[in-house]
């Protein structure tokens, strides 16, 4: 027997999973990694937030909240039909509005008036900590960078995110009537948003990914997005924690 061409024999490929047990792997990462159970959005949840605290969060997620109509344009130039482009559109369209006024990004910046934060503070990004702006800067990059599956799949924490908003809305209802009830539409809407787009993302990443591989990367993927929303709450808590708010 050859010794040295057994040794050197590529080990055989891993066996792709069952789709019924991909999509068991990917919701999992949601369920032991979103940032429902970060320390930050615990207190929020429990009424326990100064109010400076929770204006400097609403200030710091929406440089995340503005960069999403980005990564999904750096998507949607990824997909490569026109009935693909068209839907990863609406997303784009559901944040930056089809006009002036309406969309994701305005109910937003409704929401930080409702708080009492002004929109020049919003938009001048002056108060964005440096741990919130690596956070947005290295999820954009992985979105421009990646292969469409892999972008895809890391806006695969819209599978958990309907609960959390729901979770948020009765959280805000209870413990922080300081902020007028106008400006929580941006949760509201995004309940039946996040299930529609979690649905069709999902769809997409059962369908392409075909090989262990294929599946590893996207399980990765996703894993990677919940760091990205972790860090941002942990760049948020700490300043507070410290008085830097």
């Amino acid at each position: 027997m050859n010794t040295a061409a057994v040794k050197s024999a590529p080990a055989p490929l891993a066996e792709p999973w069952s789709p019924a047990e991909f999509e068991a792997r990917l919701r999992a990462v949601g369920e032991e990694r979103y940032h429902d159970t970060h320390p930050f959005n615990l207190r929020m949840h429990s009424g326990d937030l100064s109010r400076d605290e929770l204006r400097s969060w609403i200030v710091n997620r929406f440089h995340y909240q503005r960069h999403i109509p980005v990564k999904d344009a750096l998507i949607t130039a990824k997909l490569d039909t026109a009935a693909l482009r068209r839907m990863w559109l609406r997303r784009i369209q559901d944040h930056d509005g089809q006009q002036d006024g309406e969309g994701g990004i305005e109910r937003w910046l409704r929401l930080g008036e409702a708080a009492g934060v002004d929109r020049e503070t919003l938009l001048g990004a002056g108060s964005v900590l440096p741990g919130v702006r690596l956070a947005v800067d290295g999820y954009v990059n992985f979105c421009r960078l990646r292969p469409a599956l892999e972008a895809v799949a890391a806006s695969l924490t819209e599978l958990s995110a309907p609960d959390l908003m729901r979770t948020r809305i009765e959280a805000f209802e209870r413990h922080y009537p300081w902020i007028e009830a106008d400006g929580l539409a941006y949760f509201r809407t995004r309940v039946s948003q996040g299930r529609r787009d979690s649905g069709e993302a999902l769809d997409l990443v059962l369908s392409w990914a075909r090989t262990r591989d294929d599946q590893e990367r996207a399980v990765a993927a996703l894993r990677f997005k919940c760091d990205v929303l972790w860090s941002l709450l942990d760049a948020v808590d700490q300043a507070g924690r410290r008085g830097q708010v």
